[in-house]
């Protein structure tokens, strides 16, 4: 039968995945934003840098935290830079 151990490595990756495809949505979208104010002449580009920066930092410094998070959560081992005592 599958072991809690099993079920919680597919639980961890799947919600990896569906953070990392929505990490890489928002970062496609923002991107597209940021080309099309550089793009057109009627649209201010520092308006949409001053809008669109900190939106930026907060989704992917989220998102670099949730998966640091889950990586870490799952570490039922000592990291190799403790060495074998």
């Amino acid at each position: 039968m599958n072991s809690s151990d099993d079920i919680k490595g597919r639980l961890t990756f799947a919600v990896t995945l569906m953070v990392s495809a929505t990490l890489c949505i928002a970062v496609l979208f923002m991107v597209i934003a940021l080309v099309t104010g550089l793009w057109f002449q009627e649209i201010d580009n520092a308006e949409i840098f001053k809008l669109i920066s900190p939106a930026f930092q907060t989704i992917i410094g989220g998102f670099i935290g949730l998966l640091a998070g889950v990586k870490l959560s799952n570490a039922d081992t000592d990291p190799p830079c403790r060495g074998n005592k």
